[in-house]
């Protein structure tokens, strides 16, 4: 996606690079290492933004039918596995703009959503291919057009404009992704987490083979926060304190769980914290237990994983203002 737009880009710096003077090796490999993401980069990327899509749309309805400030929102590994192939389809349908050079409007405002609509409709009836196809409402056409126009102007640009670097160690890395980019990664990758984690416990204990996941608008912010302000301790302990894993990994633990209390007495104060863990063991009031230290521990490791992936892409244009 990004070639066309890191080819040119490339070229230009190139010739303001050889205006002033031949760059040092060092910062020459670096730029011939910066490359488009990776294949299983984005693959990985639009499952976490589809199973997003689906909280969003799910909770925000559930809110508007019945006013439930828990804003609860559903999807599952089945559905996140469908948006993955999904958006793969639309970065090929996106690509193809370039036949449209003469008529973007045509491209962005009837090609695309046309194909977008069409594939949604295809996923709402994935299930009852076989039975009565479902009507789609006036509104959902709606919402679907204004999403096609969200992945066409926003979505698809926004990629296009990272790059990835494989060769440099995370902690050569001044700048990276903004902070608000990175904490909007981890509020959705906190939505991926839950409905997993609550597809498998549906699955074991109500044998549930469609493996319906749950979580809330909330969790988002809860995640997104919480990864952020852990990553920030990964970032001082590592590399300037020089800690190892298991020295970091109680104060993640510490932190995630106090993160997790504090939020819930928070929202139980208004009728909104989404989780109860009364009935599990070692639980204390309910809003956290050590039940669930196995799956924390995992994360907090998974976290420095994906922030040393982070911290090796980076922005296009954030880097050309950056220069100048």
């Amino acid at each position: 996606m990004a070639s066309l737009g890191g080819r040119s880009g490339d070229r230009a710096g190139g010739l303001k690079t050889a205006s002033r003077g031949e760059p040092s090796g060092e910062s020459g490999d670096a730029a011939q290492s910066q490359r488009e993401l990776p294949r299983w980069m984005r693959l990985y990327f639009y499952g976490m933004h589809g199973v997003t899509l689906d909280v969003l749309l799910s909770s925000l309805q559930g809110l508007f039918s019945y006013r439930d400030p828990k804003l609860v929102g559903f999807s599952s590994p089945y559905l996140c596995i469908v948006h993955t192939l999904t958006h793969f389809a639309l970065e090929k349908i996106y690509s193809q703009k370039r036949c449209f050079r003469g008529r973007p409007v045509v491209f962005h405002l009837v090609f695309y959503p046309s194909v977008y609509i069409g594939l949604q409709i295809l996923i709402g009836n994935i299930n009852t291919l076989t039975e009565q196809a479902r009507v789609v409402s006036g509104t959902q056409l709606a919402v679907h057009y204004l999403l096609a126009l969200y992945f066409a102007q926003v979505f698809h640009r926004g990629l296009s404009r990272l790059q990835y670097n494989p060769c440099s160690p995370p902690g050569a890395h001044s700048q990276g992704l903004p902070g608000i980019v990175r904490f909007l990664f981890f509020g959705m990758h906190g939505f991926l987490d839950e409905v997993l984690f609550t597809s498998v416990f549906n699955l074991v204990e109500k044998s549930d083979r469609a493996l319906s996941g749950h979580t809330s608008l909330w969790s988002f912010l809860m995640y997104g926060s919480c990864s952020f302000v852990v990553e920030k301790l990964y970032l001082h302990l590592h590399f300037s304190r020089g800690w190892g894993t298991w020295q970091r990994l109680p104060l993640y633990i510490c932190f995630i769980y106090t993160w997790e209390l504090s939020w819930g007495l928070v929202l139980r104060q208004f009728g909104a914290c989404s989780w109860d863990y009364s009935h599990y063991p070692h639980n204390f009031m309910g809003l956290i237990t050590l039940l669930y230290l196995p799956g924390w521990v995992c994360l907090s490791l998974y976290q420095d994983v994906l922030s040393n992936v982070l911290l090796r892409i980076n922005n296009i244009c954030s880097k050309k203002i950056a220069v100048a």
